[in-house]
């Protein structure tokens, strides 16, 4: 697991490291290590153009950080081990270790994070000795462990202790990102104490930017003080604008209490935002109710806006019929919300598979609504119903309809690519030559561009001229460097005679990629206060407390280093996933690039290698490639262990339970139950070994990567939509948006772990 050490101690362990293994064992493989001018850690090398950093004296604090750091670097595995696990024999590691380091910081820690997996099992009564244990010691760790503690006295009913120990928490820790908390904590005990107007005056003073916990408190305060009329604003506002937050259904509760003919009824507005901000937040069905109980109360213009909204809420929540029938029943509505109105009639028809009745609804918004966004919509799905029969040419005139009515619309780019590509696949070359290139010219930043750009390139080799298709492959490879066409064109450069470089101006269309897209890493302050108690934090796998140091210690470090520091840590925490999401944010454009445009770690961190050993063994066993293998798991989970679909499936490779015990007797794997699915090394089992049953089954690894994201059976049918002149075509022709980005993105990243780490 990387481990984030100081600046010192990072120059030690690469010096070291040269010493003893040379450079071969640090440098990656030679297609890399040519390409690559970032691949030291960025805390030993001084990059250009980096600012060199003036290091402040150390002080007593950093030197005791920097000694607790060093003393509890052996703390991590064993704090990882009862954080995730929370067992008996986890806690009494933790606790030894604690013991062993006593009158340390190191042990502070180990109290500390042995309190927390308690908080976590929600077992406060135990979390107050060790957390008391921490606080002699705790050091920089002073407001966790007063803070935790102070929570633990709150639960179990010692508001007393409580309120002596938080009352001065502002005073002790002033910086503390805790600060917040540790006020609506106090501000509970106080409550709990019977001191409603001290808890009042505490929270009155904090209310910017506004948060439901100290709005909820509030609102009991005032309750507890005899303020009806503020309590019930308080409360409501919280129940009304924050309707997502755990706290709102407890301020409904309360609300309930104070229920009475003195207090007014909610307004329309109150009700009309809730019931938004439900639908906003995708709890649907809530929403529908929500609306359900406002279409009574409302008239005029507004009516059939919120009925509609009730509709599309009801058709969201999977509840069709209900949502037709409110649909339909909207009446002197706006030419725009009919529109939409007609629209979502539109889908609940697809849904219901009446695609009479969805081209019907079609027809009407051609007549009534012909410069509509709904009208572009409901022609892009139109398209999509035929792709799927399939009828091409019906798809064909639906989607050049949409790009003839909304040229600048935000589904043209999309519907013209169809219209180039079924017109390809229908072999109408003239017409699918035209539509390659006015893709190029009309929308030169679409995504469809590589795809326009390939198979124009293959049909010049196909009319014998090589100089237009290398130019276009060449366009390929340099703009779209590690995209899926990329390696493809690539390889079909490799193929084509050495000849002179031909220019066309249509390529000059595709804009470059941006001269700031890539990324020199700054070295992090080795005497930031925050930076040194963010890696302590994380010595005890208290990672999402040390992420949260680590920001506010870049909001005062202004230097480049937050995105790398972040994925090291979120690695060391074992959480690949959330690594390789904050790269993924930090350069969205990574695919673009060349491997010397980012440091070495960003590459490594984008495509991680975990559980190495056991995905090399189980895919080397049912001969299948490590590295598609670990591309698939990428595109899958993320590397996440633990992941869980919303269709219930399971682990690295997601396997559904049913998948995995079908495997499992044929693996012969005895005493199989569908939560060792989350055991990594038995999911990379039977995932390789279902993954290798499709290969066997298409012959492909493109068809086998189809079938497990969409099916068998949808690759057999799709495959029946054949023939296709290669496997290229194939992919190209999914007709499923998901299943096509998922094959492309799992061949493509296939291609980068193999030039950035050599063989397997």
């Amino acid at each position: 697991m990387p481990v984030a050490f100081p600046c010192r101690q990072w120059a030690f362990i690469l010096v070291t490291a040269w010493l003893c293994a040379g450079w071969a064992g640090i440098f990656p493989p030679a297609s890399f290590a040519q390409s690559s001018t970032h691949s030291t850690h960025p805390r030993t090398k001084k990059h250009p153009g980096t600012q060199v950093r003036k290091r402040r004296r150390s002080s007593p604090r950093l030197r005791r950080m920097h000694q607790a750091f060093a003393a509890s670097a052996t703390l991590k595995p064993m704090a990882r081990q009862l954080l995730q696990d929370r067992t008996p024999a986890a806690y009494a590691g933790v606790q030894a270790y604690a013991r062993h380091h006593t009158g340390d910081d190191a042990g502070a820690l180990a109290w500390l994070v042995a309190g927390y997996a308690r908080t976590l099992d929600q077992d406060y009564a135990k979390a107050i000795d060790p957390l008391q244990r921490a606080k002699p010691h705790a050091g920089e760790l002073g407001d966790y462990v007063d803070y935790y503690l102070g929570n633990a006295y709150l639960q179990t009913g010692h508001a007393a202790e409580a309120i002596a120990l938080l009352g001065d928490f502002a005073k002790t820790y002033p910086d503390s990102l805790l600060l917040r908390d540790a006020r609506v904590l106090f501000a509970n005990a106080l409550l709990q104490g019977k001191r409603p107007q001290d808890a009042a005056t505490v929270l009155e003073k904090d209310r910017l930017p506004v948060r439901a916990d100290v709005e909820l408190c509030l609102g009991r305060a005032y309750e507890q003080m005899g303020d009806t009329a503020k309590a019930v604003t308080t409360l409501r506002n919280l129940y009304y604008t924050m309707p997502l937050s755990g706290e709102a259904d407890q301020a409904a509760l309360e609300l309930q209490k104070l229920a009475g003919p003195q207090v007014a009824a909610p307004g329309l507005s109150e009700r009309r935002t809730r019931a938004d901000l439900l639908f906003k937040g995708r709890r649907y069905n809530d929403a529908a109710n929500e609306y359900h109980d406002l279409v009574g109360l409302v008239g005029g213009e507004e009516r059939p806006v919120v009925q509609l909204a009730m509709g599309i809420a009801l058709h969201r929540a999977g509840r069709d019929m209900e949502a037709k029938r409110v649909l339909e029943s909207i009446a002197n509505a706006t030419a725009g919300i009919d529109a939409e109105r007609l629209f979502n009639l539109a889908e609940t028809a697809r849904d219901a598979d009446n695609e009479d009745g969805f081209f019907r609804i079609l027809d009407q918004l051609r007549h009534q609504a012909p410069t509509s966004p709904w009208l572009q919509r409901a022609l892009l799905v139109g398209g999509n119903i035929y792709l799927l029969k399939p009828d091409y040419n019906r798809a064909i005139d639906c989607y050049r309809e949409l790009v003839q009515r909304f040229p600048d619309g935000g589904q043209a780019s999309y519907a013209h690519w169809k219209v180039a590509w079924l017109s390809f696949r229908l072999k109408r070359k003239e017409d699918a030559e035209k539509g390659f290139e006015e893709q190029i010219a009309l929308y030169p930043t679409s995504p469809e561009v590589p795809a326009a750009l390939y198979w124009r390139a293959r049909m010049a080799e196909e009319d014998g001229d090589p100089g237009k298709a290398r130019a276009f492959y060449q366009k390929i490879s340099d703009r779209f460097r590690n995209y899926y066409y990329g390696e493809l064109a690539r390889r079909r450069l490799a193929k084509l005679k050495a000849g002179e470089g031909e220019h066309y101006a249509l390529l000059d269309r595709v804009p470059p990629i941006s001269r700031n897209a890539g990324v020199v890493a700054d070295p992090p302050p080795a005497d930031n206060l925050r930076l040194q108690k963010a890696e302590l934090l994380e010595n005890g796998a208290l990672v999402d407390f040390a992420i949260d140091e680590l920001q506010a210690a870049a909001q005062e470090d202004k230097g480049n280093w937050l995105t790398e520091e972040t994925a090291k840590f979120y690695q060391g925490a074992g959480r690949y996933d959330l690594a390789l999401r904050a790269l993924k944010r930090a350069v969205p454009n990574y695919f673009a690039l060349d491997f010397s445009s980012l440091p070495r770690f960003y590459w490594e961190a984008l495509f991680p290698r975990p559980y190495w050993s056991e995905l090399k063994r189980f895919s080397t066993a049912n001969g299948l490639d490590p590295y598609l293998v670990a591309s698939l798991i990428r595109q899958e989970s993320e590397f996440n262990p633990n992941a869980m679909s919303n269709k219930n499936a399971v682990g690295l490779m997601q396997l559904l339970p049913k998948v995995g015990r079908n495997v499992a007797r044929q693996v012969r794997l005895r005493h199989f139950y569908s939560s060792q699915l989350l055991t990594p090394g038995v999911n990379l089992q039977l995932g390789t070994r279902y993954f290798r049953s499709m290969v066997d089954q298409f012959g492909s690894f493109e068809y086998a990567l189809a079938a497990y994201n969409a099916g068998t059976n949808r690759v057999q049918d799709w495959t029946a939509m054949g023939p296709y002149r290669d496997t290229q075509e194939f992919v190209e022709s999914i007709p499923f948006t998901e299943t096509r980005e998922y094959v492309q993105a799992i061949m493509r990243n296939a291609s980068v772990y193999r030039q950035l780490y050599g063989a397997p």
